[in-house]
């Protein structure tokens, strides 16, 4: 149903383009100031991708399905100044024409497999409140919430 292939080379530097302009408009809309996100998408980059390259216990996949399409992206890794079996899924991206097929459960549970093999002993995410649909997602793979943040605009 869905396969992973390692994103790699120019395909990973344009990824990583897109995914640092949408990750700054994010932090933007939740309350940074511009400068600050840009230079929080820049370090980053260097931490992660140093070279353009994903640094030692990163993981970047294209999800491919049955039919060859690219369906979406999965980033999983080590979380920094965590114990080395503190694995994270910074990102998981299903292009719209696919969701609701089954492609976000498949990739999370691949996703799942690879940080085994890496050696994760535990893995965690992040998600917005208002993303129901993720977070039913999330609950029904036995995720929890671990911490809750909330805020109010004034």
């Amino acid at each position: 149903m869905l396969s992973l292939r390692t994103l790699e080379g120019d395909a990973l530097s344009a990824w990583l383009d897109r995914l640092g302009v949408e990750y700054a408009q994010e932090r933007v809309a939740a309350g940074d100031e511009p400068e600050r996100a840009k230079a929080s998408v820049e370090r980053n980059r260097q931490e992660f991708f140093p070279g353009e390259v994903a640094a030692p216990g990163q993981l970047v996949f294209r999800l491919v399905n049955d039919e060859g399409q690219e369906v979406g992206t999965l980033w999983i890794g080590r979380m920094p100044e965590r114990p080395p079996g503190q694995w994270w899924v910074w990102t998981i991206e299903i292009e719209a024409p696919f969701r609701g097929r089954g492609f976000g459960r498949a990739a999370m549970e691949l996703g799942e497999q690879e940080a085994r093999k890496a050696g994760a002993r535990r893995l965690g995410l992040n998600v917005f409140g208002t993303n129901a649909v993720a977070r039913s997602l999330y609950e029904s793979l036995g995720y929890e919430i671990t911490e809750l943040q909330m805020s109010k605009e004034l």
